[in-house]
């Protein structure tokens, strides 16, 4: 499909657009039909009639859709919320609607428009024969973006589950094959069965076949996260909104050079590296995928495998475009996420809010958030850093070594001048808090270790004093 002369109506709709044909510089029309009346979400660790409506303004929200298209180089003509009161079962739009958009379609030679919301197999093929253009909902745009944006075997393996479970939904619209019979009565199913069922059929057993090869990807994660628990290393896992400046902040800790741009879902394939806190102790740093406002449950639900690394982390980096307008909707929407897997959102002492791009903020609004985040609780207060500066980075590497002290014993440990050996396994094996040399030149070691070392760490040094 070219951009400058869309195919005709019939061609588009008897022979259906793949993923391909919705292509960078593709015209595009994007509508935000917003309810005046918010859909509630609720949140189940908050409490099961905790209702969160999405309150975010409409013009932000309409903001965001064009953010997601232009993630895949959609040539946006024309934008416009179109308020809803309540969806029309058939076209989602009132009729009178349905044709003012035609008109604009037609004359945009747009070839595609993006619906900023959740529709029905039989809206989408009803808007799409009114208008003669593809049309894609949310759903549909964010799963194009995973498209372009997977570049692991793994990643490539979600996306693809993901996108069959949407098409499967979709009543396999975009199979070219789609709607023609063998014979028969498709309710009766048998050897008259439809091409439908068929195409359905077809798309299950490729879904199995990539459930298990994901499994198999899980088997080797969890065997990576036990070999990280035998060494082991603590996880600390990046979760955040897209585009919040996870990657940035992960290239700053890592020194890595992980994709980071000024694009929603610039992350899709998870990424880990090493890094150092201030007493010596080595952390594992995890960069995941962002999370969006209304994330499609079958994203949340193929990108499992990924997200374990954020399940099981010890410490989570809760990072926030602090200088954003809606960084407290945006907030709410990742903790919604969170809670999708199981992640208790007030527990403090494993969650530590990120306040990022502080560069981007007046003195003013700096100092004030400064200040507000001085006066709460230390477990609940938030780390305010600019990740492309690095300002505020030895303060949250500061705050993940204290929240991960919790709970760890400390000892003290005096060895003698020529105990270099059990100096340097002190240093690669616990915290070292302190150093001192006593009167007799041996050499005084406060130190805080985890847990499971400790029956190590006893074997070799019998006379360490317990502290505190």
């Amino acid at each position: 499909m070219t951009t400058d002369t869309p195919p005709p109506k019939g061609d588009r709709l008897q022979r259906g657009l793949s993923d391909e044909d919705i292509a960078a510089r593709t015209r595009t029309i994007v509508l935000g039909p917003y309810q005046t009346r918010a859909r509630p979400r609720t949140a189940p660790s908050l409490g099961r009639a905790a209702e969160i409506p999405n309150a975010r303004p409409v013009a932000s929200r309409l903001d965001e859709a064009i953010g997601l298209a232009a993630a895949i180089n959609l040539e946006v003509r024309v934008s416009e919320v179109v308020p809803v009161a309540s969806p029309r079962p058939g076209t989602y739009l009132g009729s009178g609607k349905v044709a003012e958009i035609a008109g604009i379609v037609a004359a945009e030679e747009a070839g595609l428009v993006v619906m900023d919301c959740a529709l029905t197999p039989v809206q989408q093929r009803n808007l799409e024969k009114a208008w003669g253009a593809k049309v894609i909902d949310r759903t549909g745009l964010i799963l194009e973006i995973f498209g372009q944006r997977a570049r692991t075997k793994e990643g490539a393996l979600q996306v693809e589950l993901a996108h069959l479970a949407y098409q499967k939904s979709r009543l396999v619209r975009s199979w070219t094959h789609l709607e023609r019979q063998r014979g028969g009565f498709g309710f009766l199913g048998g050897p008259g069965e439809t091409q439908i069922e068929a195409d359905r059929r077809q798309i299950q057993d490729r879904m199995r076949r990539i459930e298990r090869d994901l499994d198999g990807v899980k088997q080797t994660r969890a065997l990576h996260r036990a070999s990280r628990r035998r060494v082991p290393y603590p996880i600390v896992a990046l979760v955040g909104y897209t585009n919040a400046g996870k990657s940035t902040l992960f290239n700053r800790l890592t020194s890595a050079e992980v994709f980071a741009e000024n694009l929603l879902f610039a992350t899709l394939d998870p990424t880990s590296r090493a890094i150092r806190l201030p007493h010596g102790e080595t952390a594992i740093l995890s960069d995941t995928v962002g999370f969006i406002s209304d994330l499609p449950t079958m994203l949340v639900a193929a990108f499992r495998a990924t997200l374990e690394d954020v399940i099981e982390a010890d410490v989570l980096l809760h990072v926030r475009d602090i200088a954003h307008g809606e960084t407290e909707a945006e907030a709410a929407d990742v903790n919604l996420v969170l809670d999708q897997l199981g992640i208790d959102i007030n527990d403090r002492g494993r969650i530590i809010e990120v306040w990022n791009k502080s560069d981007l903020l007046s003195p003013e609004e700096r100092e004030r958030l400064s200040g507000a985040a001085a006066r709460l609780p230390p477990e609940a207060r938030p780390i305010l850093i600019s990740a492309a500066s690095g300002e505020g980075a030895a303060d949250l590497l500061a705050a993940i070594e204290d929240r991960m002290a919790v709970g760890r014993p400390s000892y003290l440990i005096v060895l003698p001048v020529d105990e270099g050996a059990g100096l340097h396994w002190l240093f690669e094996e616990a915290e070292v808090l302190e150093r001192s040399t006593g009167e007799g030149g041996e050499t005084r070691v406060s130190i805080r270790i985890a847990p499971e070392k400790v029956p190590r760490l006893l074997r070799r040094f019998p006379e360490a004093e317990p502290l505190g």
